[in-house]
């Protein structure tokens, strides 16, 4: 299951040990760059020399690294902090080869490259088997750090602020957005510098520079995010019909197995299930499953009865459908995503009677995107 090009020495405890540490703050790049066939691929793709007068973006990465690494604020971080931010400026534009394109006006883009980064260094280090915290905070700054350079040209900065504190640290944020700004050679470099200045202080005027903003309670939370005009101060009355627990993670990793356990006497949507009793492969149009499973739900959702929603869910655009039933019928949610690592998830895919091929779980963990504290009323994740 592991990618060819993935070297599976890659570790955790190698990944911290890469990190510089003072008196002398020197990044080992004879070290670093032959990690992963990723980074080498930087030094070749080309940037818009408007934006980055410095070259290739190899070039650049370097570049915002050393800016960080001197940046007396990231040194004073925390250790868990100071290392997961220097290993997002590592891969911060790990996205952009995928996605470079010369445009027809000898223009060089790189749209979308946030998030593709973001999905590329999760990949990379769930293989290492960096912890999820660190990992998810990591690739949070990657897949929005871009925000903190045009934040305050939006027309409600306030709102897409604590949006974002939900999403990744904001203060880390805009330091990494710095470092960014620093690494590149262009000629709006200050104006840059200026916004994020501007970005930081939006977030502070927001409440939630340090951290998420702070909501009354979960069903604030949830509604702020669901609803555009959301008062974030308002406290939202919480009087749920059921509680639906919906099961998250790629297929092997004991979903069924969790839920047995700890909701053993909740009825149960399984797609699995459906799918078998349907005669529908995994591999066949979902259309019918998909139908059949939200009738089922409703059924219980009429009732008010509390069940457990079990299916892969590994995206955010999957799971919307689910939580847009649920909350239609005024469910309290609490999603549960269970991860292993790489070797534990061969081996218990292996043993199952009906096993998913490697190849259909390679595409699920490119696309993984395991669910964020803004989706319900509570997630819990399971180790």
């Amino acid at each position: 299951m592991m990618r060819k090009h993935m070297k599976p020495t890659v570790t955790h405890d190698h990944l911290l040990f890469l990190v510089p540490i003072g008196p002398l703050w020197r990044t080992d790049w004879t070290a670093i760059w032959p990690l992963w066939s990723e980074l080498a691929t930087l030094d070749a793709c080309p940037q818009d020399p408007i934006h980055h007068a410095e070259g290739d973006v190899g070039t650049h990465t370097r570049l915002v690294v050393e800016a960080l690494v001197a940046d007396p604020d990231w040194q004073n971080l925390q250790h868990d902090d100071r290392t997961y931010m220097f290993w997002a400026a590592v891969l911060h534009d790990v996205g952009k080869p995928p996605v470079t394109k010369h445009e027809d006006d000898g223009r060089i883009s790189s749209r979308g490259h946030s998030r593709v980064g973001a999905s590329i260094a999760r990949e990379l280090l769930w293989h290492a088997g960096s912890p999820f915290a660190w990992r998810e905070a990591l690739c949070g700054i990657i897949a929005h750090h871009q925000l903190p350079f045009w934040l305050i040209e939006r027309p409600d900065p306030a709102r897409l602020a604590i949006e974002t504190s939900w999403r990744c640290r904001p203060d880390d944020l805009c330091m990494h957005a710095k470092a960014d700004a620093l690494g590149r050679v262009c000629q709006d470099q200050q104006v840059i510098l200026e916004s994020v200045s501007l970005a930081a202080m939006t977030f502070q005027d927001a409440g939630c520079l340090h951290g998420p903003f702070a909501f009354a309670n979960d069903e604030s939370r949830v509604a702020y995010f669901d609803l555009e005009d959301r008062d974030p101060h308002y406290q939202a009355h919480e009087d749920f019909k059921c509680t639906v627990t919906v099961m998250s993670g790629l297929p092997g990793v004991g979903k069924d197995t969790w839920a047995a356990q700890h909701r053993p006497d909740h009825p149960m949507v399984s797609l699995d299930l459906i799918r078998d009793e349907l005669g529908v492969s995994a591999t066949d149009n979902q259309g019918q499953v998909i139908q059949a499973a939200h009738e089922r739900a409703r059924e219980f959702l009429r009732a008010g009865t509390d069940f457990v929603w079990n299916a892969t869910n590994v995206t955010r655009q999957n799971r919307s459908k689910v939580l847009r039933l649920l909350r239609d019928y005024g469910a309290r949610v609490e999603i549960v995503y269970v991860e292993v690592n790489p070797d534990q998830l061969r081996r218990q895919n292996r043993n199952r009677p009906d096993a998913v091929p490697d190849a259909v779980i390679d595409h699920l963990v490119r696309k993984l995107e395991p669910p964020e504290m803004w989706e319900a009323q509570k997630i819990s994740v399971v180790p």
